[in-house]
């Protein structure tokens, strides 16, 4: 997860005004799909392939009221040592925050707005590997929450003048 996020809240609170997050617009930033043995890889009757999966999560200020997230999945599948398929998919969203105190920007920005774009790259990869000729790629719930308080542990851990590292985690 990136440290360049400012900190500042989008809007000044407004005295009982209620705490917003608007998702101004999502969209595919990038996808790839590889199948480099095609046909090959697609024949009936071979084993199941190990599949490697990594995730990213990265924000930065887009504009003095809004945010941009971007949720970045990869997945590698290998049978015998051999590449099968590769799925990349860097699936942003832009977010306003309304109300929203200073110390809940970063939490927000790294859990919660991925959380909400989840559901959205999880279904394109699903699409893209279907469409590539395997069976869907269905992935598993991701705790968004945890990941962040990991990479929170690392870098409070690890030198104070390195950055927090991006959240790498298999997804499954």
């Amino acid at each position: 997860m990136t440290d360049d996020i400012a900190t500042e809240p989008a809007a000044a609170p407004a005295g009982d005004a209620a705490p917003q997050i608007r998702v101004l617009a999502q969209y595919v930033r990038d996808l790839s799909f590889e199948n480099p043995d095609a046909p090959n890889t697609l024949r009936g009757g071979l084993a199941a392939p190990n599949i490697d999966l990594s995730i990213d999560v990265q924000a930065r200020k887009a504009a003095e009221d809004a945010y941009e997230v971007d949720l970045y999945i990869k997945a590698e599948a290998k049978r015998d040592g051999k590449v099968v398929f590769i799925g990349e998919l860097k699936y942003g969203g832009l977010f306003q925050f309304v109300n929203i105190p200073a110390e809940s920007i970063e939490p927000l920005l790294l859990i919660e707005c991925p959380r909400m774009l989840f559901p959205f790259s999880r279904r394109i990869m699903a699409d893209v590997s279907r469409d590539g000729g395997f069976p869907p790629l269905f992935i598993d719930p991701i705790d968004f929450a945890s990941l962040y308080a990991q990479q929170r542990g690392k870098a409070a851990a690890g030198d104070a003048k390195t950055p927090a590292p991006a959240a790498d985690g298999d997804g499954a």
